[in-house]
């Protein structure tokens, strides 16, 4: 399981000195860490929807996190953010959408 980026002030650290770049569904922020593994935080809003919606979204962002992590270089914090339009989405679409912003970042392995 990845580690993940828990505390307000990491995550203000990384939207505040990281790059984004965002499409339809997903916003991607990144910042290099230099600790020798990534970090990941999820942030959904209540814009997305309900609680039961919110949980779902979190879920099938987390579940693409853990599939690619073996794909994506190391020593980075990166923090996803949820746009409203991933409510009713397929986890493909999020998956999809996940992996083409770690390409727009340089951070797939070759």
């Amino acid at each position: 399981m990845f580690r993940r980026i828990r505390k307000n002030i990491e995550f203000l650290n990384v939207y505040r000195h990281g790059k984004s770049y965002a499409n339809k569904y997903l916003v991607m922020y990144v910042l290099d860490n230099h600790l020798g593994e990534n970090r990941f935080g999820i942030t959904v809003s209540k814009k997305v929807g309900n609680s039961v919606v919110r949980h779902r979204t979190t879920r099938l962002i987390r579940e693409s996190i853990r599939l690619q992590e073996s794909n994506i270089l190391t020593e980075y914090d990166i923090v996803v953010v949820a746009r409203k339009a991933t409510k009713d989405k397929k986890y493909q679409d999020i998956e999809s959408a996940y992996l083409n912003l770690c390409k727009r970042h340089n951070i797939l392995k070759r």
